[in-house]
């Protein structure tokens, strides 16, 4: 059997089945199966996952009966099939059918000859296939051609007009690049890139973030330079957050959304690990899993809390000199890394809207005056972003923007809205 095709099934069939995040799919499998090509895993999980309303588009007219009595074992395999058909080059077609097939032997036994049956059909008639048109269904148009929820499509469409939605949309279907966090306690950016170099990786400095690389190469956290905690990996924009936030040696700073930590951290690297960062998360596991990447970087000004930061934490009011409120957001910023993400409903947004609010408005009473309260996502939505704001400061008089930023995939980085606010003396 190839460990390859029959891990990124499993990867698959347990993200349809169970919402599982595909960057924890992929990592369980991967060291359940012990397979020996995982990038050959990553791109077909990834390239499915981000074609997947596209590959079903197409399936359901491939199908005599479309694809509403087909089972998720059987779709699995045929998105599978029917990706490495018309996305991968490096695979023949009849190796793309006849290994499809062959999994479909072990797994989903007495139905290989469908299984050959629908991917053979893709070679005959995929001149055939019909899309919709941009002209005559836009929001169709967008929601197949870029695979993703119409709300999000319809959303884009309203805010931004129907060709900047569909730049967003490409932009999010990329492949980003991979982005560390250079560790300025233990070393300067130009030193670890000549080190990583010298290790044979190429690394190019952001221009986003002054303490960022751009990296490309296999096994970066296999190194002995991560391991010694010289780096971590982490997008450019969310540096760009506790680069705004701008905490200096010796303060008191609050990060009340803490998990999984790459802000915390940066922003305990910019205050030279002197002060104290109140690090709070919900979750007891995720604080634990901190507390061990604080040990690799070196760091021990951090002080984790569990608690649930849509309520105020006593004894912090009016304490702290800096507050970071980076808050559970949509993620439609992160299409690009989490594409499963574009495929949610919208069901839960104005729940999490309302926890976004009590989140920021709880953090607010930590900050003493003349400090600062920075709020971000990683969201592409003004409703989670600027609105947000605008209705915190009409409710918030003694606080004032004085910096704010929204970035897009069309700048090659993470989707990331920043703001930052002072609180009156």
């Amino acid at each position: 059997m190839d460990q390859n095709r029959k891990t990124a099934y499993e990867i698959l069939l347990d993200i349809e089945r169970n919402k599982a995040f595909s960057n924890l799919a992929i990592n369980k499998y991967v060291e359940k199966n012990r397979p020996d090509n995982q990038p050959f895993i990553r791109e077909l999980v990834y390239g499915v996952l981000k074609n997947k309303i596209l590959l079903d588009h197409i399936l359901n007219q491939l199908v005599a009966s479309g694809l509403k009595k087909v089972k998720k074992q059987d779709l699995t395999l045929l998105r599978m099939g029917l990706y490495q058909l018309m996305f991968m080059d490096s695979v023949p077609e009849y190796a793309a059918i006849s290994e499809t097939v062959k999994l479909s032997r072990i797994f989903i036994r007495g139905r290989d000859k469908f299984i050959n049956g629908v991917l053979r059909g893709w070679q005959k008639r995929k001149d055939q296939i019909k899309f919709p048109s941009k002209e005559d269904d836009p929001l169709e148009y967008l929601s197949i051609t870029y695979s993703v929820a119409k709300w999000i499509a319809k959303l884009w469409i309203d805010e931004y007009g129907l060709d900047e939605a569909e730049n967003l949309l490409r932009a999010s279907n990329e492949t980003p690049e991979l982005s560390i966090r250079v560790n300025l306690i233990k070393i300067s950016r130009e030193s670890l890139k000549n080190r990583l170099e010298k290790a044979g990786f190429t690394a190019a400095e952001s221009k986003i973030s002054k303490r960022a690389l751009l990296v490309r190469g296999s096994s970066l956290v296999s190194t002995e330079l991560f391991k010694a905690g010289l780096f971590s990996i982490q997008d450019e924009a969310s540096i760009l957050a506790s680069d705004i936030l701008e905490a200096k040696p010796g303060e008191t700073v609050c990060d009340v959304c803490a998990a999984p930590g790459g802000k915390t951290f940066a922003t305990a690297e910019s205050m030279n690990n002197r002060g104290t960062i109140f690090a709070m998360d919900i979750y007891d596991h995720k604080l634990k899993l901190m507390e061990m990447q604080g040990k690799r970087n070196g760091i021990n000004c951090i002080e984790f809390i569990r608690h649930d930061s849509t309520e105020k934490y006593p004894g912090l009011e009016g304490k702290a000199d800096r507050v970071l409120a980076d808050v559970p957001c949509s993620g439609l910023g992160v299409l690009r890394r989490k594409p499963e993400i574009k495929f949610k409903s919208n069901e839960e947004l104005s729940e999490l809207l309302q926890r976004q609010e009590m989140i920021l408005q709880a953090a607010s009473t930590y900050v003493k005056p003349g400090g600062i309260l920075v709020y971000s996502t990683c969201t592409i939505n003004p409703e989670e972003n600027t609105r947000q704001i605008k209705k915190f400061l009409n409710n918030n008089r003694e606080f004032c923007i004085i910096e704010e930023k929204q970035l897009f995939p069309i700048m090659k980085t993470d989707g990331f809205y920043i703001c930052k606010m002072e609180k009156a003396k």
